[in-house]
């Protein structure tokens, strides 16, 4: 399926530059939970199908990331997910994370500090530069390098390859959170270590829903804090009493998800697989551009532009256009129901 065709599938008030804020659904997610609500508001049915999406979303997000179905964890927060990878560092942990940082990303290694660890916040640019292997002792090595791959406030997309390769070199942990990439930018998220992603945004999902990737050469470190009935190596089998009986793949971080999240979640994401990535990428990339061009700007590889316009919020509202104001800035974004008429449109509003 290519874009154009895949746009007959989304029912957007034309404006819509504001993915970056939350994703609008496709038609085909919008019926289904439209469906599940029905059955809930009149009793007609039991919860087990409902669920059955929570397992087709897991393993979509699998092949959006290149990972293994058995690695993917479910959950309805990226920073809930980030819990206890957090909560596992070592008392002399470093984490290096760029300063600009989605809070999401951040308080969860801040809140460790009573414990000792200790968090580096530097421009996105420099993180790998920032990576140390500390003295001969392990003092001062880097622990963790927790990054956005695309920044909230500013769109920059992160050098992931050049993160990792510094990482490695020291033996740090890499965590990605990619609810900002995930859904439009191609890469293949397991060679992170921990990768998350809020699906609200690029993944066109009801908030509610997230995943995270968990290496299996690391989750064993992790200690699956918000762990229920759903972490159990059968959930129908852990209802009630011990022993404690979880998972033994990623499944054990899983949080009992809220169903009609993940009934809108699923067919969301295999719309996207469908489409492919790299075609989704290639479409919002230059849709972009295009705005990036008409205010003056070079180009990026960044579907999120970032600018500072002033009165660019009033004259934007004014136009109809739904954009956001990050950091004092006007942040426009662009995904696969947005059209050269929305870009320009905005434009002649700027300009």
């Amino acid at each position: 399926m290519d874009v154009t065709e895949a746009q007959t599938l989304w029912d957007a008030t034309p404006g819509w530059l504001n993915t970056a804020s939350y994703g609008l659904p496709p038609r085909p997610a919008w019926n289904a939970l439209q469906s599940a609500l029905d059955e809930w508001r009149h009793g007609r049915t039991s919860w087990e199908h409902w669920d059955e999406s929570t397992q087709a979303s897991r393993a979509a997000f699998a092949r959006l990331t290149g990972a293994d179905v058995a690695d993917i964890a479910v959950g309805s927060t990226a920073s809930g997910l980030l819990a206890p990878v957090a909560a596992s560092l070592p008392a002399d942990a470093r984490v290096v994370v760029p300063e600009i940082e989605f809070t999401s990303n951040l308080f969860p290694w801040l809140v460790q500090a009573e414990r000792g660890v200790e968090v580096v916040t530097v421009p996105t640019a420099r993180l790998a530069d920032a990576v140390t292997a500390g003295t001969s002792g392990g003092s001062g090595r880097t622990t963790v390098v927790a990054v956005s791959a695309v920044q909230s406030a500013t769109g920059e997309v992160a050098d992931l390859e050049a993160v990792v390769e510094a990482a490695r070199s020291v033996g740090a942990l890499v965590v990605v959170d990619a609810s900002q990439a995930a859904g439009w930018l191609p890469w293949r998220w397991s060679r992170a270590d921990v990768v998350v992603a809020a699906a609200y945004k690029w993944l066109m999902a009801p908030r509610g829903a997230a995943f995270g990737y968990f290496s299996p050469a690391v989750r064993d470190r992790f200690t699956p804090l918000q762990a229920g009935w759903y972490a159990g190596a059968d959930p129908h089998d852990s209802y009630y009493g011990p022993p404690l009986r979880l998972a033994a793949d990623a499944r054990r971080f899983d949080v009992s998800p809220a169903w009609f999240s993940f009934v809108g979640a699923a067919p969301a994401l295999a719309l996207l697989l469908q489409i492919g990535i790299e075609q989704v990428n290639a479409h919002d990339v230059a849709l972009a551009n295009r705005f990036r061009a008409g205010l003056g700007l070079a180009p990026a590889d960044s579907a999120i532009v970032s600018a500072d316009i002033p009165g660019a919020e009033d004259k934007l509202a004014r136009a109809g256009i739904r954009a956001a104001v990050r950091d004092g800035r006007v942040r426009v974004s662009c995904h696969v129901y947005s059209t050269t008429a929305d870009v320009d449109h905005a434009l002649d509003a700027l300009t």
